[in-house]
Formats: structure tokens, sequence, C-alpha cells
């Protein structure tokens, strides 16, 4: 292989991640144009365009998905090395990507976050927010966070949070003037705030219990959905309707009374969020300390509730 295109091996990676040339150069201190250069080197060599360019898009072609999902894991493991190397003098840095829903920030990352900014403060924390399925390999990223059965099975999974109850709530204004939806069947004539997937374009079926406590999907009106869980909650707090919603997120309003369960035998137990990671990616130092972080915070979280009150 030609030396000379190594350097810009990395830059068609940031190309595929950013999704753009401008946003590439712009991660990278470098203008567009040489970035621009840098990919029509790649794609000269190979005999074949990486990217399908138009005025208001850059995608990978067949061939540029190919190539990506086999240097993707190379340059992964390159940038491991030089971690790994970079430790042996007791050095923790580098870029630690994550992948992680809006719904993990409040959760869990941004405690994370800002202890392992505290501890690391030579790893730069990168997290994109995405609520689809990605690639993080493909994507390039360290690690993802995702719900604990979402995970696929050839990845290092890490818990997170312990498990929790996804809910329906209310206000109680909604329910003093829609009345009190008392089955499954009622919540038809309410007003739901729904879920619509980003990524495909569907709508999320409410996953619930019945009163035998057999598991049912079920599709819910409603004059509004969202593609963000947490803006459901400020609809719920604006009286527009019932959200479907992880406790956690709503504990607070629980207590001090501005929202109320709606069919509290009907919650559904989710596994909790996990970290995940391929497994050659374990040795990272960076992601280690991330790890390592996040078991003693979840054995300091599982203490405190079991300290008496």
């Amino acid at each position: 292989m030609d030396r000379t295109l190594l350097p810009h091996l990395a830059i068609v990676l940031a190309v595929h991640r950013r999704g753009g040339f401008a946003a590439a150069a712009a991660e990278l201190g470098m203008s567009a144009s040489a970035v621009s250069h840098a990919v029509r080197a790649v794609e000269d060599h190979l005999g074949q365009p990486l990217f399908a360019r138009t005025t208001r898009s850059v995608r990978l072609t067949e061939a540029g998905a190919g190539f990506i999902g086999l240097l993707a894991p190379a340059m992964g493991e390159i940038a491991d090395a030089v971690d790994r190397f970079g430790e042996s003098s007791g050095r923790v840095g580098g870029v630690l990507r994550i992948n992680a829903p809006h719904v993990a920030l409040p959760l869990v990352m941004t405690p994370l976050v800002a202890e392992m900014a505290r501890r690391h403060p030579g790893v730069t924390m990168e997290i994109t927010c995405d609520d689809g399925l990605a690639d993080i390999v493909e994507s390039g990223h360290d690690a993802g966070v995702r719900l604990g059965h979402t995970v696929a099975q050839d990845m290092v999974a890490v818990r997170l949070t312990p498990p929790f109850h996804a809910i329906m709530v209310a206000t109680p204004r909604y329910l003093e003037t829609a009345g009190e939806p008392h089955s499954i069947e009622a919540l038809q004539q309410h007003i739901c705030i729904g879920f619509r997937f980003v990524t495909s374009g569907g709508v999320y079926a409410w996953d619930l219990r019945d009163q035998g406590g057999a598991h049912v999907s079920v599709e819910v009106p409603g004059t509004v959905r969202v593609t963000d869980a947490l803006y459901a909650r400020d609809l719920a707090l604006a009286h527009v309707g019932i959200a479907y919603i992880f406790e956690p997120l709503v504990r607070a309003e629980l207590r001090e009374g501005r929202l109320r369960q709606v069919l509290p035998h009907s919650a559904f137990e989710e596994p909790g969020l996990f970290l995940y990671f391929p497994r050659r990616a374990a040795q990272a130092p960076k992601l280690r300390a991330f790890v390592d972080l996040a078991r003693e915070m979840l054995e300091k979280e599982a203490s405190s509730r079991l300290e008496p009150r």
C-alpha cells in the first residue's frame, strides 16, 4: 500500500462519522478543500468512489460502505494500541466516543461524564445523542449505551443502571378533566403522547402488562407525537395528555405530586441501561477507566438504596 495514503484514511472515517466534508474539516482542524483532496486521493487509489456527493448530502456508496466496514475496526485497533502504550507512562488519554440515546443523558451519562472529566482530564469525552440502533464499529464510536435487550450478543455489556419501569403519567389536572383510565382499553379514549423513531420512522407501541401480568404492545391514540422522551415529560407537565416514560425520569415529579402514575399495575419492567463495546476495545485504557468508574458509581447507588433512611 502507498504509505502516503495512511494519514488520509482517518480523514475518510471522519467524513463518514460526521456525515459531510465541512463537519469533518471542523473536527480535524482542516479546510474543507484539504479534506476533499484527501478523500479524492484515497478514491483515486482504490479506483472507485467512496462517497456519493450532492449539494445537500454526502452518503456512502456501496463500495464505500464495504471499505469503511473494513477500515473502521483496523483504525480502532491502531488507536487502542496508541492508548495502551500511553498508559505505560501512567497516562489515560485520547478521545472516548460514546453513542447514547437522549434518555440516557440524565439517567446516567451526565454524572458519569462529569466524574470522568474530573478524574481523567486527559480524556476528551465525545457523546453522540442517537435514539436509533447504531453500528458503533462502523460509526467510529468506542462504545454505545442502550437498553439491555437491544445489545447484540457479540458485544461486551456492562450494566450502567438497575432495572427500572416504563410507566404512564399525567397531571392531576389532566386526569380531573379527562377522567382517569381504569383499564388499558380505556387509553383509547385519552390523549396519549406518542413516540416516533427518527431512524425507522415507525411509531412506538407502548409495552404494558395486562391484568394477568402478560406483556402486551398497545398502539395508542393521540394528537401529539415526539421523538424525544424528555419532551413527552414536558408535554405531560403541560397537561397535554398521558406520557409513557421511564420512571426515574419523573421520580421527582411523582414525589412532588406534579404528575400521577396511570394504571400502576400495567407498568413494564425494562432491564436497565448497559454500556456495550466490541471485545477488542475492552483493553483500551480510556474505555477501561470509564467502565471502572461506571461500575463504581453503580455500586455506590446500590449501597445508598440499602442504607436505612
